[in-house]
């Protein structure tokens, strides 16, 4: 059995997964123009500001629309990455958001019903929806419907079956990381098979199987990256960012630059490995001086709080 922390702080665990989402993005991001990590390291050290792009921007929305309604509501979740895409269109989307929020607009048509007619009706299995997911593993990461709750949040942009379980998977070791204690020993074997068995299409559950694989053989990160994948789509890339962080669940530093230094989507890479380092160390496994200059931080760190305030409410905490 998984040992699970006592009493569990959820402000300091979801404020380290917002957090830690933001700036593995915002320092993968910089790492396309910085990819040597001595360069990368220095380069962090001397900026005045880590800025994200539209993976922090689009789980700041999902944050925002969870509080708002108290829950996970498509039509309110999309209505909300709409503005937020409208309002700053340039922090880098990819083509399906806008090409969903369109045809809502000119088809009058729900975000879901867009999102399912994208790439011939096949929807897309981008990693979209879980470079952006912290927000629904930290608040459902107690609840036995999460992989429900992840598929609600992946609809409005995600339809295909693997962009969805892609999402879900990210969205359990997030919720899986809330609830464990970073002072005892890490359950790595454990924690990688419940990773394969939480997952629902081949194509997630084979990769995942190859995660345990090769952390349990120690195999380098440049071997990883090769067969785990870093491209934009899910199946090839969530599950190398999954396996930065059990390669070194103990050090939110040494995971993010696992993350990020090996080519491919280098920003998602780091987004959704931080945000599972993030919420199992806790914002104090943060280097402060990173926090410090993170860009929007304190509507981060306050939609951090509220989420952790009305998951604990709902609980009865």
């Amino acid at each position: 059995m998984i040992p699970t922390v006592k009493q569990v702080d959820l402000n300091f665990k979801f404020l380290g997964g917002m957090v830690g989402t933001a700036l593995g993005d915002a320092i993968g991001e910089l790492a396309f123009r910085v990819p040597e990590e001595t360069e990368l390291r220095a380069r962090v050290a001397h900026t005045d500001a880590l800025l994200y792009t539209d993976d922090t921007a689009m789980a700041i929305g999902l944050a925002e629309s969870i509080t708002q309604v108290g829950g996970l509501d498509p039509q309110h979740l999309g209505d909300t990455f709409r503005a937020n895409f409208m309002r700053e269109p340039w922090r880098g989307y990819a083509s399906g958001p806008p090409t969903v929020f369109s045809r809502v607009e000119s088809q009058g048509v729900s975000y879901v019903e867009a999102a399912q007619g994208l790439y011939g009706g096949e929807g897309s299995f981008g990693n979209g929806a879980a470079m952006r997911i912290a927000p629904v593993g930290l608040f459902y990461h107690d609840a036995p419907d999460l992989y429900d709750q992840a598929r609600r949040s992946a609809s409005v942009t995600h339809a295909h079956a693997i962009g969805v379980d892609g999402a879900a998977v990210q969205a359990w070791a997030i919720a899986q990381a809330v609830r464990l204690d970073p002072q005892e020993p890490f359950p790595v074997e454990d924690f990688a098979q419940r990773l394969v068995a939480f997952a629902r299409t081949p194509e997630i559950e084979s990769k995942m199987a190859l995660v345990g694989t090769m952390v349990a053989s120690s195999a380098p990160p440049e071997e990883a990256a090769e067969r785990l994948g870093r491209s934009v789509t899910v199946h090839q890339s969530m599950p190398f960012a999954v396996y930065a962080f059990l390669r070194h669940p103990k050090s939110f530093e040494d995971c993010l630059f696992c993350a990020i230094m090996h080519g491919g989507d280098r920003d998602t890479l780091g987004a959704m490995a931080c945000a599972i380092s993030g919420a199992y160390l806790g914002v104090g496994g943060i280097p402060q001086a990173w926090r410090e200059k993170l860009e929007n931080r304190e509507q981060i760190e306050k939609l951090a709080v509220k989420l952790a305030e009305i998951a604990e409410s709902a609980a009865g905490g």
